[in-house]
């Protein structure tokens, strides 16, 4: 009986351990998001109207740093390079919207507006990954969206709302949110068969070719309007460390497991 009673305090202890590392990771990952976006906020209150450019410093940063540690170790790519092509492209879309959005709606809208992304990310991992949901997991989901649809009615004019055309940028972020879960889905199918490294290197990789690509057709008129100061660096510096600590975290929360899960 004794010995059943220290296996049972053993487990009991190593799970609630356990939980507490996963709430820290989850809590750690949505302050470096909240992070991002304060100082993607704060660009746009600044005059600038750049979110390619925004978004490359951090897609470069990735490349470099996480590219290293690759060709360090001197390995094969393990998935083809037009999936992370693909998967380079919905996430720089992604973010292109979503940036774009502190142009037209608040914070406030904007941040809550991108909690849309767990809604698709829902659905596509039920049909495209198999992954089964409670009722109780649906009907959080659910609540979540009735929430959103609130905030949706209030930027219409519904008791209020913030920015100089809410409405639109509400809808650039759930726009954006596709986008997002997209890349979500991807990089969580792709972080579970391979190697974490060689998926945000990647990402980086083709999400830095992506954004140069693009903003060299649609933004090169907006970058030479932009009145450049200190601040101005300082919020971008901010808006590039946040991301590349979200990209850096955000992976590896998808690739834990419980080990006493089997």
């Amino acid at each position: 009986m004794s010995c059943l009673y220290e296996i049972n305090r053993w487990w009991r202890s190593h799970v609630n351990l356990w939980t507490l590392y996963l709430l820290f990771l989850g809590q750690l990952v949505s302050f470096v998001l909240a992070m991002g976006s304060i100082t993607s906020s704060l660009v746009a209150s600044l005059g600038v109207d750049a979110p390619l450019t925004q978004s490359s410093f951090n897609y470069l940063a990735l490349a470099l740093i996480y590219g290293s540690i690759l060709l360090y170790r001197r390995q094969k790519l393990q998935v083809s390079w037009y999936w992370y092509l693909l998967l380079g492209f919905v996430d720089v879309q992604g973010n292109y919207l979503v940036n774009k959005a502190y142009q037209f709606s608040s914070i406030t809208s904007v941040t809550l507006l991108d909690c849309w992304t767990v809604a698709w990310v829902i659905a596509l991992t039920w049909f495209f990954l198999g992954t089964r949901y409670t009722l109780w997991q649906l009907l959080g989901a659910a609540i979540c969206v009735l929430g959103l649809g609130l905030v949706l009615l209030s930027d219409a004019g519904v008791g209020g709302g913030g920015g100089s055309k809410p409405v639109l940028g509400d809808f650039l972020v759930i726009a954006g949110t596709i986008f997002f879960a997209l890349s979500n889905v991807g990089e969580e199918f792709c972080v579970k068969k391979k190697g974490r490294v060689e998926v945000v290197t990647m990402i980086g990789v083709y999400g830095f070719l992506v954004s140069a690509v693009e903003l060299s057709i649609v933004e090169l008129k907006s970058l030479e309007a932009v009145a450049w100061s200190k601040d101005i660096g300082f919020a971008i510096a901010g808006y590039t460390v946040s991301m590349f600590l979200f990209y850096s975290l955000a992976p590896f929360v998808l690739k834990v497991k419980s080990p006493f899960v089997p």
